[in-house]
């Protein structure tokens, strides 16, 4: 009898251990089921799906928040005035020149133009100084270099612009500035002097774009410490053209025997060559190039030019 009961009770325990993996292992046919594996499936996709959208959105969104392409960047490194490429600079640009700041108080004591008596373009202005005098930042920007030219600028510093402009300062006495550096509008870079090729204290002030001298003139009023408009205008053909809206002229007067370019007015037709001149240099006092000068004039690629030689202008 007892023989039975284990006989009996062993296939009962059988039969359960069975039924237990028979209901573990059997797919539902519920269609129930399936449809709702479908939407966990279907979720799981969604939620994929509405993370790779967050991260294009969060990628997007860091896009949006990156600064302009970062200007402090062509030529950085250069010790050259001008380090950038004659094939990059465009014909026109607008530039802001709000938030100016006068790099110093002194009057105008020589314009931008031709110097014949040295047989050179005077690329920047010059202004009254003495020396030790302080010399200030006329924008925000940054300073990419600081050096010193014995034959020219003497102690010298450039800085740049988020404007895109390059300010240069020359012959001074001492830096308070370093290459690198951040500076504001109005923030003092300098003390002023009398180095390299001087003859005696003052700040030669230069603006340039992309390399291109401007005459300072044609953004600042020099007399009445401001700039002419909210903007300048760059112009590959009128770069070197002051301008002046003041009812009384603001402009140092000219020296004839030195400024033969008159600043690079368009007004003339003809030039008469002088004792030093090129064509490089006469062509870029009026906003052309050496190419189209000799154009103008029949002029081979091996012609040269001589003193007392009339060009045409147009």
């Amino acid at each position: 009898m007892l023989r039975i009961k284990i006989i009996l009770l062993s296939s009962i325990l059988s039969s359960f251990t069975l039924g237990t993996v028979s209901a573990q292992t059997i797919k539902s046919g519920n269609p129930h089921s399936q449809a709702h594996r479908q939407l966990l499936a279907s979720r799981a996709k969604s939620g994929d799906q509405i993370k790779l959208v967050e991260k294009n959105t969060f990628i997007d969104l860091i896009d949006e928040l990156e600064p302009e392409p970062d200007i402090y960047t062509e030529g950085w490194n250069s010790k050259r005035v001008n380090p950038f490429k004659e094939s990059d600079v465009p014909n026109t640009k607008v530039i802001d020149v709000t938030g100016y700041y006068m790099p110093c108080p002194g009057q105008v004591t020589s314009n931008y133009g031709y110097r014949a008596r040295f047989g050179r373009m005077h690329k920047g202005i010059d202004l009254a100084i003495r020396s030790n005098d302080t010399i200030y930042a006329a924008f925000e920007g940054k300073v990419r270099l600081t050096n010193y030219e014995a034959k020219g600028y003497g102690n010298y510093v450039i800085l740049r612009h988020p404007n895109g402009l390059e300010t240069v300062y020359g012959h001074l006495n001492k830096f308070l500035v370093k290459p690198d550096q951040v500076v504001k509008a109005g923030q003092p870079i300098a003390l002023g002097g009398s180095t390299g090729r001087s003859t005696g204290p003052h700040l030669h002030f230069e603006t340039r774009y992309m390399g291109y001298a401007i005459n300072p003139n044609a953004i600042f009023d020099f007399k009445n410490k401001t700039t002419h408009t909210d903007t300048y205008t760059f112009s590959k053909s009128t770069y070197t053209q002051p301008r002046n809206y003041a009812p009384t002229t603001t402009l140092a007067k000219s020296d004839s025997k030195e400024n033969s370019y008159k600043s690079g007015s368009n007004a003339r037709s003809t030039y008469t060559v002088k004792k030093g001149d090129t064509l490089t240099s006469i062509a870029r006092s009026y906003g052309m190039s050496a190419t189209t000068l000799r154009k103008i004039n029949g002029l081979g690629s091996a012609d040269k030019i001589r003193a007392g030689q009339v060009l045409k202008l147009k």
